[in-house]
């Protein structure tokens, strides 16, 4: 059968060979202008004008004033991030104006040559300038349990410390991209690369000032995402369709890898501060922190990112007395926005720095310190926020992952090569994740499906999550195969369509298998328990006597062998005039949230990870090397363990990225500098570990209702390369390493080496 076998990619052959389409790779329709952005050359002043050449090709060139609705692309809808500048710069590469020309070249040629004319303001750039002005983007987030102030006053000793985390360029593969096409009667069809046609569809009649209804939004496939095509993504949809509404003819607008980079949002930086108190065995006892993360100059998804931040700041720990504050800071940066994690990844951050200061004020190690503090019994297992942990899955994935990972022996290994070795340094860090799944947002925990079986038995399905080469639309097709018995074969894979599911939530917090795998089988099992009551009338037995396998309908009853194929039996029911199609629509259960207590369920569950990892430091350059990663990611029942395996190893990647190389620039005049592969460092093939060992958590199915009890894997593993950073310090001995983890910073941090000056 289909669910838990490693079953390719339905793109896999097709993107490998080039048979793959995506957005750009369509056929051009007649009649098609391009589109070019006009950036901001500062990072705050009054727009005064545009200085506009004469510019051969051109059609027309669009500012705020043609915008016929609300000039607002905020996914909240306040008002507070025009589309394009309204007269105020908010950050630099802020769009001001979109040119539309018979062609690329000609609108790209255009863009450049157009200057605005800008009287410039004194911007406000630094973090830790906007955190000292107390310059916020909404009021602070805090989740208090017990009496922090009271338990650190108490504790036998106290450490305090702070570091910070740089952001991360998303950079896809395929950079963002929509094509607007004019209808009848005012109908502007998208096709857009993104992670969220319904909030494409909501931002382009917004800006239109038009019903939903006549904006319908498509994506077959995205070249990557990572979060940066959920909010992002819509405005570029809505530049197009304001040029298709007002030229009446087709749009479409693919941004340069340095317009892109410059003009969409980026993973939070934030900066920590923490006191904690403990005892001499390494039991935390209290905990005053701050997560203040740097949103840039709007709220974009911000609210949710610092919530994530916040309810993920003690990971997998418990600490009985706590006070967590999660600050939403303000800078004349370009807006940022979600990115794979969500946040989580800036929260787990707090309470690795935490827990090496008790070790080493301690003398214990800090694997030591983190199994003293683990979740569960012998400690509290309920987060400050009132929901528990599994702390026999937590305490289980790391047990086996440090068991896999031979630490003990690898431990003494490195303590001799660095006692003989005079310039580099090994060193081995480890972690463990507890990851919540689930939007924090309510409402945004459901999804709807659509499916089709034809009278041949051929199966179309289709869904409101996106695929961006994560696998969901082959998970989601074993799902549908799975619960009619047929071969996956059977079952074609559509374009998602707000035409056709309506009121779609984004692919993101890691829910696409579980929202949209639940809806597409509750779709497919009406159908099914239809098909069922034809071939039991059939066969006069009850309905529930019938089962489905194999690609047939039988008869579930010893020594009965009535049977049909799965095809037989479709034609069956259209000569019956049954229907053959179905929606299903499903919505997670047992969440909720007061916002005004801080307290609740917000997640379904939690997926546990463990990694340790190994690297090797030059003192003398600062470069490093990881050697060895060794993971245990719980994935419940695996829908996939093939995609599933693949997830994992480029979450961590990318984690690692962010950890060591991904570093983001912007100069004394707010000026971004890191804008393509020349001056912004990806994690390239020979930075993946050379010893890359994977494990998926065997026999451990989702103990909650998910879909054949799978658990979600876009998003937990990029936080296992946290065990890089701990690595890292471990062979530097540095006190405190802000990430990323650049050469330089290393250089920076580093204490001397013994027998050196």
């Amino acid at each position: 059968m289909s669910i838990g076998h490693p079953v390719a990619h339905d793109s896999a052959l097709a993107h490998a060979t080039g048979a793959a389409r995506f957005a750009d790779d369509l056929p051009e329709p007649p009649g098609l202008l391009h589109g070019a952005l006009v950036l901001s050359p500062v990072a705050r002043g009054v727009l005064e004008r545009l200085d506009l050449p004469t510019l051969p090709g051109v059609v027309r060139v669009l500012t705020f004033a043609d915008i016929p609705g609300p000039n607002d692309i905020s996914p909240s809808g306040n008002g507070r991030e025009p589309l394009f500048a309204d007269g105020t710069i908010r950050h630099h590469g802020q769009p001001v104006a979109l040119v539309l020309a018979d062609t690329r070249d000609a609108a790209l040629r255009a863009a450049a040559a157009i200057k605005p004319i800008i009287t410039p303001q004194p911007a406000l750039l630094d973090p830790e300038e906007a955190l000292a002005r107390g310059d916020y983007l909404m009021p602070p987030q805090v989740i208090a349990r017990g009496d922090a102030p009271a338990a650190l006053a108490a504790a036998p000793r106290t450490a305090e410390g702070r570091f910070s985390a740089g952001g991360q360029e998303h950079f896809y593969l395929e950079s963002q991209i929509a094509i607007a096409i004019p209808g009848e009667d005012g109908e502007i069809a998208i096709t857009a690369s993104t992670q969220h046609p319904t909030e494409v569809q909501h931002v382009v009649a917004r800006i239109l000032g038009c019903d939903y209804a006549r904006v319908p939004v498509a994506c077959r496939r995205m070249g990557g995402g990572f979060g940066g095509k959920e909010s992002n993504a819509s405005w570029i949809g809505a530049a197009a369709a304001l040029g298709a509404h007002l030229t009446g003819r087709p749009v479409k607008l693919r941004p340069p890898r340095r317009t892109d980079m410059a003009a969409t949002g980026k993973r939070h930086p934030f900066l920590f501060r923490w006191k904690a108190g403990f005892d001499a065995t390494g039991r935390i006892l209290a905990l005053d922190a701050t997560l203040a993360a740097d949103g840039g100059h709007s709220l974009d998804l911000t609210p949710g990112v610092v919530f994530r931040a916040l309810t993920h700041a003690l990971n997998c720990y418990d600490v009985p007395a706590v006070t967590l504050t999660a600050l939403a800071l303000r800078t004349d940066t370009v807006s940022h926005t979600a990115f794979r994690g969500f946040g989580g990844p800036q929260g787990v951050l707090l309470m690795e720095d935490v827990i090496r200061a008790v070790a080493r004020a301690t003398g214990l190690t800090p694997e030591d310190v983190r199994e003293r503090n683990f979740a569960g019994t012998p400690n509290d297992a309920r987060t400050p926020y009132g929901q528990a942990l599994e702390g026999d899955l937590i305490r289980r994935v790391w047990a086996e992952c440090k068991a896999d990972a031979r630490w003990d022996e690898r431990r003494a290994e490195i303590a001799a090569f660095n006692a003989t070795h005079p310039f580099l340094r090994r060193g081995i860090g480890s972690f463990v994740l507890a990851f919540g799944i689930s939007f924090g947002i309510r409402h945004m925990n459901q999804a709807g499906a659509l499916v089709h079986v034809y009278a041949d038995g051929s199966i179309r399905l289709n869904h409101g999550g996106t695929e961006m080469g994560q696998g969901l639309n082959v998970k989601i097709a074993q799902v549908v195969a799975e619960t009619f018995g047929v071969p996956l074969q059977r079952v074609r894979i559509t374009a998602t369509s707000t035409a056709e599911v309506p009121n779609t939530s984004p692919t993101a917090a890691s829910t696409g298998s579980d929202l949209n795998g639940w809806a597409a089988h509750l779709a497919a099992m009406t159908i099914r328990g239809r098909m069922a009551e034809v071939a039991a009338a059939l066969w006069e037995v009850p309905a529930d006597a019938i089962a489905f396998a194999e690609d047939r309908a039988f008869v579930a009853r010893p020594g009965d062998n009535r049977a049909m194929g799965f095809g037989e039996l479709a034609q069956r029911c259209w000569i019956e005039r049954v229907s053959l199609s179905a929606t299903g629509f499903y919505r997670t259960p047992d969440i909720h949230w007061d916002p005004v207590a801080m307290r609740g369920e917000p997640f379904f569950y939690f997926s546990y990870g463990a990694s340790v990892a190994e690297v090797v430091v030059d003192t003398l350059t600062g470069e490093h090397r990881v050697l060895r990663a060794d993971l245990v990611q719980d994935c419940g029942r695996s829908l996939n363990p093939a995609i599933d395996r693949g997830q994992i190893e480029g979450a961590f990647v990318q984690g690692l990225g962010w950890m060591t190389c991904e570093e983001l620039i912007w100069d004394e005049l707010g000026r971004q500098r890191t804008l393509g592969p020349s001056t912004y460092k990806i994690p390239g093939s020979r930075d993946v570990p050379p010893a890359f060992n994977l494990r998926l958590l065997a026999d451990a199915p989702a103990r909650s209702d998910t879909i054949f009890r799978s658990k979600a894997v876009g998003e937990p593993p990029l936080m296992l390369a946290t065990a890089v950073w701990n690595a890292l310090r471990d062979a530097t001995g540095a006190a405190r390493l802000d990430l990323p983890a650049t050469p330089e910073r290393i250089l920076r941090a580093m204490r001397p080496p013994s027998g050196t000056t």
